[in-house]
């Protein structure tokens, strides 16, 4: 499944599901670990886990099972790791603590990125 297909899918179940202030970060060339994050909030603990296997069941169904599923006994944070996406679940004070979007948004120099990896 190509990713914009996958992080359709995954909008559209978040959306179903009611999730709120959904985010989505394209971090291709600031990490090798995934090319797309969508970050999203639930109102609970509930509503988090439902998210979560929410999205892990509807990728599962079109194709594309998740790689990973962390989250789902404490429900403040859930992660979905959908290989070329990956769904940060949170309730909002573990949201606003973490910053993923500030994180993940700051553009870092090339030199910077490969230093110390052998790279030039």
């Amino acid at each position: 499944m190509e990713i914009e297909a996958l992080q359709s899918l995954v909008l559209k179940t978040l959306d179903d599901m009611k999730a709120r202030d959904v985010h989505v970060i394209d971090v291709r060339g600031k990490t090798s670990i995934t090319d797309v994050m969508v970050i999203a909030s639930g109102t609970s603990d509930r509503h988090v886990k439902s998210m979560a296997e929410a999205v892990a069941f509807q990728s599962k169904l079109a194709g594309e099972p998740a790689l990973g599923l962390e989250g789902l006994e404490d429900g403040e944070w859930a992660l979905v790791d959908l290989n070329d996406v990956v769904v940060h679940l949170m309730q909002p004070k573990v949201r606003d603590f973490y910053q993923l979007e500030r994180l993940w948004s700051v553009d870092i120099p090339a030199e910077e990125l490969h230093a110390g990896n052998g790279a030039p």
